[in-house]
């Protein structure tokens, strides 16, 4: 059974997806589909079954896994991937009766993860996730974690076993536990000095209005930065296209320049072991003023993936953070019925095209009363020689009434509470809040 699991990569793959649901739970598998293509495979069969309960050693009993095993056979496939989370013994149960091999719906979302990692940081954020997946199941999962024999031979198993060592030696398990547990020290540590760097780099934009671009995978976060600020972030109609963050400069309105980032996007069921291992990429949320949370209202799951995301997002403690919901693709909607829902459900929702641009301009004037707060009316006296209050008010505020007098100006304009503290840092000579 060794070369079934020589690798748990999917790509030019013949798979089979099965969906084993409790009671009256569904499973369509278009998730699933979409996940499985994109690692590269090719979706031959469809397997979805309703079980009364979990079967302690398939999952799905041995007469559905019989069944399964004639579909393996008539649609020649090379891999069986469940929507489910198996556990080891499972997985190796399952393979031993199918001859094949089989993933489940976190192997297969770390392999896409794998495949889509450029950056440094990114693979090494992977590798963790995979390493802290693979480490608790390597107990039943290889098929060769056999005994070591002890000194002696020539194979390499002999040299394992080492001069000097009696009795049968260590297991090839312990061994390999080792190597994957130094390895994820090595890794925690490189990722750690990342993290440093990038915390330092965040905290250097303190006194910024932080906007972070947050949702489901694939419901369209970086074409809406690419719109935003002409980013020119990749773009393309696949899951995970985009694992790191990027930031840009935006300015909604005049004299309201924010910072924008996108984030790898979510999906159900999302490997906790990711979610850790991404904690950096994750810090633009974790630090954001006020998070984008971008749907995509053409899909009929919206709302199962709006809690999704709203799940991770407790997860890494945004739950709470300040939100404006973004109905995206209202362009490619067949169902005038579901935006109508939204709107309902969401009152403060802009609905939007990221790909048309239609909708930016309203979604601008959102994220500008975001930005700003509710209006004060306050009036400020300068010295005519402060002239950069004079500026900050001209390019913040709306100025109400303006006069020159002996030496000083005074002016009462409408603000929002966000920009006081700033105005308050240029000293003017005399400051207050004359209606709220």
């Amino acid at each position: 059974m060794e070369k079934l699991r020589e690798t748990l990569r999917v790509r030019k793959e013949r798979a089979i997806l099965v969906a084993a649901v409790l009671g009256s739970d569904r499973d369509d598998l278009v998730e699933l589909s979409a996940l499985a293509e994109s690692a590269g495979a090719v979706v031959v069969d469809r397997f979805q079954q309703k079980i009364r309960s979990i079967h302690p050693s398939t999952y799905i009993g041995k007469g559905k896994t019989d069944q399964l095993g004639e579909r393996v056979k008539r649609f020649k496939a090379d891999v069986v991937i469940f929507d489910n989370g198996l556990s080891p013994a499972q997985i190796r149960e399952l393979e031993e009766i199918i001859r094949i091999k089989v993933l489940d719906r976190s192997e297969l979302i770390l392999d896409i993860f794998a495949t889509r990692a450029k950056t440094r940081q990114a693979m090494l954020q992977v590798e963790l996730a995979q390493l802290e997946y693979t480490y608790p199941r390597l107990t039943q999962m290889w098929s060769h974690l056999d005994t070591v024999t002890g000194a002696g031979g020539a194979t390499g198993v002999g040299v394992v076993g080492g001069i000097g060592t009696k009795g049968p030696g260590e297991q090839q398990l312990e061994i390999d536990r080792r190597l994957v547990k130094r390895r994820i020290v090595e890794l925690r540590r490189e990722l750690n000095n990342i993290d440093r760097r990038r915390v330092r780099e965040i905290t250097g934009r303190q006194g910024l209005f932080k906007i972070c671009i947050v949702g489901y995978t694939n419901a369209g976060k970086s074409t809406l930065l690419n719109a935003l600020t002409d980013a020119g972030v990749l773009v393309e109609d696949r899951l995970f296209a985009t694992l790191d963050t990027r930031t840009r400069r935006w300015s909604p309105a005049r004299g309201a320049d924010v910072l924008i980032s996108d984030t790898v996007g979510f999906v159900k069921n999302l490997p906790h072991q990711l979610v850790a291992s991404f904690k950096a990429t994750l810090e633009e949320t974790i630090n954001a003023d006020l998070l984008l949370h971008i749907i995509d209202v053409s899909n009929a799951d919206v709302l199962k993936q709006i809690e999704s995301v709203n799940v991770v997002l407790e997860e890494i403690g945004c739950g709470d953070k300040p939100t404006l919901m973004v109905l995206n693709k209202v362009d490619s909607l067949q169902n005038l019925a579901q935006l109508e829902m939204l709107q309902t459900v969401f009152a403060d929702a802009v609905g939007i095209s990221a790909r048309t641009g239609f909708g930016l301009d309203k979604l601008a004037e959102k994220v500008t009363e975001k930005y700003k707060g509710d209006e004060v009316l306050v009036r400020v006296s300068a010295s005519q020689s402060n002239g950069k209050v004079q500026s900050f008010l001209r390019a913040h505020a709306q100025i109400i009434n303006e006069q020159y007098l002996d030496g000083f100006v005074l002016i009462d304009a409408r603000l929002g509470q966000n920009q006081l503290p700033d105005l308050k840092k240029l000293h003017p000579d005399k400051f207050e809040i004359i209606e709220r």
